[in-house]
């Protein structure tokens, strides 16, 4: 799963600086969820998070039970409108590298 939106991504990192427990806390619950992997991603004017999980009905319902916790984080990293999020399939193209840790 990816999800993209216009955002501020030195405004997310110092999110955790200025909240310490919030996104380390919804993290946890994300893979108590299912979640198997997670990552931010910045670029000028652009945050991406990079998911994966077991299915999109596994993301969809840990994200709705979330939303709470999460838009305060989304609006205080200047993120604008809804959120791009893309499913994808993995592709066995047997050339797999990382996601170890």
């Amino acid at each position: 799963m990816s999800l993209r939106a216009a955002g501020d991504p030195a405004a997310l990192e110092r999110y955790p600086a200025e909240h310490p427990d919030e996104i380390k806390n919804i993290s946890q619950r994300g893979q108590q969820a299912g979640a198997i992997a997670h990552r931010f991603y910045g670029a000028e004017g652009q945050i991406m998070v990079v998911d994966e999980w077991p299915d999109p009905a596994s993301f969809q319902q840990f994200f709705e039970s979330e939303r709470a916790n999460i838009e305060p984080i989304m609006a205080a990293s200047g993120m604008t409108g809804a959120p791009e999020v893309t499913f994808w399939r993995k592709l066995e193209t047997g050339d797999e590298i990382g996601w170890a840790d």
